[in-house]
């Protein structure tokens, strides 16, 4: 069996401590193929490719038996707000 959607979250939590964390298994449920979108404070001042590096050094372990691993996004609490007003305003024009 390969990893899970839980390990991954969990894993997630206790190295960034994220304020907003969404894993979707997208492997039809085998648990080789995940897609991540993560907000945390960790990432302020740091770049894209930084940010990306943390969330594989977080799942160092999961990554052994992970195929495939998309990160979506990784902002910073200040970017995910401007993301979802961006959002809401556009929603509403």
């Amino acid at each position: 069996m390969g990893v899970t959607k839980e390990q991954l979250e969990s894993s997630l939590k206790a190295k960034l401590n994220p304020s907003h964390l969404e894993v979707t298994d997208t492997s039809g449920g085998c648990g080789a193929s995940f897609v991540v979108e993560i907000v945390s404070e960790q990432f302020e001042g740091k770049r894209l490719l930084e940010r990306h590096r943390m969330v594989n050094a977080a799942l160092e372990e999961e990554m052994k038996q992970i195929h495939a691993l998309s990160i979506k996004k990784t902002v910073t609490p200040e970017q995910w707000k401007q993301q979802q007003e961006s959002n809401q305003s556009n929603a509403a024009a």
